[in-house]
């Protein structure tokens, strides 16, 4: 007689949780598009006369995050051989279009908005001939300037790169195959929301988060449900130091808190799920920086039986 363990049904109800919570997010369209990914598509196509992205993001203009509306603006004034070039509050897409202006010897001036205006960056075009090595050093570790020189035509290999750096690699590697099959780049869903929003409903409806942090993008949740510590954070992600906020220090002063005051999109979404949808948010559109749909997901969430 075949009998099943209380291991094994633990394990199928993990399975079929997540199995719902997968059709659920997806079924609501609640994941957005990969900005960390079609960034660096986008810079390949623009810095190598394409127009793909343009008409892509432009047919998506309503549901894009800001980061990508800034990316559709730039490619367009880039494009259009415009000497002013409005990258937003996207540091990703102002590291890279200000390192391909460097290397292309275009002279472009840039216009930042929100938080982006305050950050310590780079000023330093010598570095378009740094080492992909000596580029990790800078702005507190971040791999965006070793990303834009792969993405301007470096061929250095990093062994074990970061996490963002892989993500280039494979950007560029992709972008290069269906070039020459004459093809067409596919974009991708936010994997990294889409796991974060995967372990949330799961933990509504089973009372555990189970959840792993892979990249500095995932400290703000694991730090919100105590999955990581701000020590663990600081040495393993240097760089968090150098984001909207510093969010080793934000992220503890909101944990302390009652209500959200940061303008860190990252933070308001960690903090939104921990405390729930009634907490009271200082700025609730930052959000929109790379989950337009967030709000829409959290209540949805929340007026479920058991988030579902």
């Amino acid at each position: 007689m075949f009998t099943v363990s209380k291991k094994q049904t633990y394990l199928y109800l993990v399975h079929f949780n997540f199995f719902m919570a997968d059709k659920f997010l997806i079924e609501n369209a609640y994941i957005p598009l990969d900005k960390s990914w079609m960034i660096r598509i986008g810079i390949l196509d623009l810095i190598n006369g394409y127009d793909d992205t343009i008409d892509y993001l432009r047919q998506r203009k309503n549901e894009l995050s800001d980061d990508l509306k800034a990316l559709y603006q730039a490619s367009i004034q880039w494009k259009n051989d415009q000497n002013n070039i409005d990258v937003g509050e996207s540091g990703t897409l102002y590291r890279f279009l200000k390192f391909s202006s460097w290397k292309l010897n275009k002279n472009k001036k840039f216009i930042l908005h929100g938080t982006l205006k305050d950050r310590k960056i780079c000023n330093d075009p010598e570095i378009i001939n740094w080492s992909l090595d000596k580029l990790l050093t800078l702005d507190n570790g971040t791999s965006q300037w070793a990303s834009a020189s792969v993405l301007t035509g470096s061929q250095e290999k990093i062994f074990n790169p970061p996490c963002k750096l892989q993500t280039t690699y494979d950007a560029v590697e992709h972008w290069n195959m269906v070039r020459k099959g004459s093809m067409l780049w596919e974009p991708r869903g936010d994997k990294t929301i889409f796991a974060q929003a995967l372990a949330y409903v799961d933990w509504r409806k089973s009372g555990k988060m189970n959840f792993t942090p892979q990249q500095a993008e995932d400290y703000c949740f694991a730090r919100a449900f105590n999955l990581i510590s701000a020590e663990e954070g600081e040495k393993m992600w240097p760089s968090l130091r150098g984001h909207e906020s510093d969010r080793i220090e934000e992220m503890e002063m909101e944990l302390s808190q009652e209500h959200v005051t940061s303008a860190d999109h990252r933070i308001i979404q960690a903090i939104s799920m921990l405390k729930g949808n009634s907490v009271k948010i200082k700025y609730p559109n930052a959000v929109n920086k790379s989950w337009p749909q967030f709000f829409k997901f959290l209540e949805d969430c929340q007026n479920r039986t058991g988030g579902l």
